[in-house]
């Protein structure tokens, strides 16, 4: 039977009502239009809500192949792509890099916080449409997450063993264990998931062999990197004076890292030593803030986050309260504290000149940055509530998630969405 009787013999919407986790409601309109473009005798009714129905579904995985093939390359949507997968066998089978369309905008999700009722499934938030989109991620369960590339890159909680892990595919790639990094007895963090802080991959795992992860690791914030094949952690050792490690990103065949005080340098492991790192750059230290370092459009970003330190507050109705974990130092444990961003600084780093530039003109640019671990650690319910959209422009926060997710041991991380 050719694809046009196909279409003669039984109605499209009961035939691609594969959203298995999205409502009738929230049905791309898009996509159905899609269906009017591939099979001209068909065409969406104007009542989409009034005319889907699910007939006949026992064979919907009887689809020849190609035709498959033909319609999952047209989708324009990574939502739509992913759930095209989940209807059955047949229609997974297709969902392959090559049937991919890598030009596919891939905005960020939001993954949620773990939930204690069903440790193994995630929700993912799209910022793109708003729609929250969920996944059986196992391998996630009771970890730290971090996220480079579409993988992401999980710690233990109570034994602290370390994995590379694909969300979507959950694909997962056995990394050497913490306690392989050097001098580990005196490095070690109070609690095993936090060891490693920042993960950032040099090429996608699913595409290639020849990549090289580097971590920002222990309670000095060392940097240390696997290949694959590795039986250990390299470290790339540091001069004892050099400050503590803030963020590290892959660039122009790279790694770049800024410490705490602002210094921007680049590591060299292609050498015999694996140990160079040279300084390259300057930034104005901060006391009270983090800096990260990020790429975009091809340029190399640093940015400063201010006002993330823990603090004590005399009115904080409007947020939810936390219950502060207090220290040695803390002779108050009646105080109210609270963890907030106040602003963001950025910077533009002119590798050729050794100069960074402040800017507040981005352009069609947005920067996604995570938690920073070091303030919401101090509270029982962790991470999660310092979240929103910083007009650089004129300072504004505006939040982009309604809801409450809170983690003390994986708060909500950005993932790229790559479904292979």
């Amino acid at each position: 039977m050719n694809f046009q009787g196909m279409c003669a013999k039984r109605s499209f919407l009961s035939f691609f009502l594969f959203f298995s986790h999205v409502e009738v409601g929230q049905l791309n309109i898009e996509f159905l239009c899609l269906l009017a473009q591939i099979c001209p005798i068909w065409s969406p009714p104007a009542n989409l809500s009034i005319a889907i129905r699910i007939t006949d579904m026992s064979d919907w995985s009887e689809l020849q192949h190609d035709l498959l093939v033909l319609i999952v390359r047209r989708i324009n949507l990574i939502e739509d792509y992913l759930n095209f997968g989940t209807v059955c066998k047949s229609w997974h089978s297709v969902i392959t890099k090559e049937n991919f369309n890598s030009d596919l905008p891939r905005v960020p999700w939001l993954m949620l916080a773990e939930d204690e009722d069903y440790k193994a499934c995630r929700k993912f938030f799209s910022l793109y449409n708003g729609m929250i989109l969920k996944k059986w991620i196992p391998g996630a369960s009771g970890k730290r997450c971090m996220e480079s590339m579409g993988w992401l890159i999980t710690v233990g909680k109570d034994e602290g063993e370390i994995s590379l892990l694909h969300p979507f595919s959950n694909v997962e790639i056995q990394l050497p264990h913490q306690t392989t990094t050097d001098h580990y007895e005196f490095n070690q963090t109070p609690v095993p998931w936090t060891f490693v802080q920042k993960a950032v991959l040099s090429a996608n795992p699913s595409c290639t062999s020849d990549y090289v992860l580097m971590v920002i690791e222990g309670h000095y914030q060392f940097l240390s990197f696997w290949r694959p094949g590795d039986l250990l952690w390299t470290r790339i050792n540091k001069p004892v004076y050099f400050p503590d490690t803030s963020d590290v990103v892959y660039f122009n065949g790279r790694f770049y890292a800024v410490s705490y005080d602002g210094c921007v340098h680049v590591c060299d492991i292609d050498g015999s030593e694996h140990t160079k790192s040279l300084i390259v750059a300057q930034l104005a230290p901060w006391i009270d803030g983090k800096y990260y370092i990020l790429e975009s459009l091809g340029s190399l970003f640093a940015v400063s986050q201010n006002g993330v330190d823990i603090r004590y507050v005399k009115d904080d109705r409007e947020r939810i309260p936390l219950t502060h974990i207090p220290g040695e130092d803390d002779a108050d444990e009646e105080k109210m504290y609270m963890y907030k961003t106040r602003s963001f600084l950025v910077f533009q780093i002119d590798l050729d000149a050794c100069e960074t530039t402040p800017t507040r003109d981005l352009g069609d640019q947005a920067f996604f940055l995570d938690n920073c671990l070091g303030a919401y650690l101090h509270f029982e319910e962790g991470g999660g509530l310092d979240m929103g959209v910083f007009n650089l422009a004129d300072g504004s926060i505006q939040p982009h998630y309604d809801g409450v997710s809170l983690s003390r041991v994986c708060p909500p991380i950005w993932v790229t969405p790559n479904p292979c």
